[in-house]
């Protein structure tokens, strides 16, 4: 896989000490169980996979790239670079100016650029009606565009099942940045609507099948859907595509259940010419990390910690993974963690805030499970297990730890 230049603050020589090791171990990635940072009374197990994914690191590596050699211009981003504040800060203080909020939201007049500008496409994609716009002021979009491959590999599944005649569900959070982009691309090419989760797709299957009336359409799905959308008409023939950051086993679980509900209404034996196969639309990384927790989960511990933006997607599922086992705090950055009794952790759901006292059991030894989302940094994990650390006076273990990652052919059990 290609290297890329991400800033060296960004690395950890923890993080990558024990990723290096586990990739020369591993090299098929078929292992998916966690390391162990065993530090005597603190025991940490780091997921298998969790960190900068691909794209992520695509998308930095461009955007510093388009600083460095454009010295003197203006350079805007669309929106967010992706969801890490500790990247989109450092971006902002080295002049970067974002046009839009990650709803969308107009922060900066498109009116006031000039094709002397420069404007980089962030990690998630674009619409095709904002890049008209960039287009028509004379600045060459596609220049600096650092969507993720994994993000145009759906829009180009979606091409290929519009092609055929499908109309296109996308299973994706309305107002998130990379479904508003997949939006655009699938609309243009097909009838598509969106849906959030199981709850609305029973609904939506409802009302194919008639148990609905079709006027509960627009009541369920306004604003979700693309212009000329003919209920009555464009049910025939589906094909599920995702926002590659959603729970892999959601996705699965809404394309089943539309399947089913296509062989109910044109019989098992036709349900090919109705359902489109578009399976594998998850990128790697979103299934590696998902998967790692899966695991992950199987070590008895007695918290869980998971670093990542608040509006990061992939990060908030590994959160609801782990708050299916255990008591689980969501942070984006180690001052979070104010000292060893409180913490602030963000609700996954609601994106809210809250500070939690007593979040380290009373006891002399504890187990902590830890990841992060595709988004965060390394220097955020070691941050944050520097941290816990020096709350149980075994920062020197921990600096023994790091030789032991670092030496050749170890491997903790």
């Amino acid at each position: 896989m290609k290297h890329f230049e991400v800033p060296a603050g960004y690395r950890s020589t923890l993080i990558s000490a024990i990723k290096n090791k586990r990739k020369e171990e591993d090299k098929l990635k078929k292992d998916f169980s966690p390391a162990l940072i065993d530090l005597g009374p603190l025991k940490i197990y780091l997921a298998r996979h969790f960190g900068f994914c691909y794209g992520v690191e695509n998308a930095i590596e461009i955007a510093y790239k388009t600083i460095e050699e454009n010295k003197g211009k203006r350079i805007f981003l669309l929106s967010e670079m992706i969801h890490n504040p500790q990247v989109n800060t450092d971006l902002t203080k080295k002049g970067v100016q974002f046009l839009h909020d990650t709803n969308g939201n107009e922060l900066i007049p498109l009116q006031t650029l000039t094709k002397e500008d420069v404007v980089i496409i962030p990690a998630f994609g674009t619409t095709l009606e904002l890049e008209a716009k960039i287009n028509a002021i004379g600045i060459q979009i596609q220049q600096y565009n650092t969507t993720c491959p994994f993000v145009e590999k759906v829009w180009n599944r979606g091409d290929q099942i519009a092609k055929k005649g499908f109309t296109i569900i996308i299973h994706g959070k309305p107002k998130h940045e990379e479904t508003r982009a997949t939006f655009s691309h699938a609309a243009n090419n097909a009838p598509t609507l969106i849906v959030n989760d199981m709850e609305e797709t029973i609904l939506l299957g409802k009302i194919i099948l008639g148990e609905l009336p079709m006027t509960d359409f627009e009541k369920y799905f306004k604003n979700r859907y693309s212009a000329g959308f003919d209920p009555s008409i464009h049910f025939k023939k589906l094909g599920v595509i995702n926002q590659t950051t959603q729970l892999a086993t959601d996705t699965q679980a809404i394309s089943d259940y539309l399947k089913n509900i296509v062989a109910t209404k044109y019989g098992k034996d036709n349900t090919s010419a109705h359902f489109a196969d578009t399976r594998d639309t998850l990128c790697y990384a979103t299934n590696d990390n998902q998967s790692a927790v899966i695991e992950l989960l199987n070590t008895p511990a007695d918290l869980a910690i998971v670093m990542g933006g608040k509006n990061s997607s992939n990060s908030s599922h590994l959160v609801e993974l782990c708050e299916q086992k255990l008591s689980t705090y969501f942070i984006d950055d180690v001052n979070k963690i104010l000292d060893k009794d409180e913490i602030i952790k963000t609700n996954w759901k609601d994106k809210t805030v809250e500070k939690v006292s007593n979040y380290l059991p009373n006891k002399k030894s504890i187990t902590i499970l830890m990841t992060s989302g595709a988004s965060c940094p390394d220097t955020v994990v070691e941050s944050v297990i520097r941290k816990i650390a020096s709350f149980y006076n075994v920062e020197e273990k921990l600096e023994e730890v790091i030789q032991f990652w670092q030496a050749p052919n170890s491997m903790q059990d």
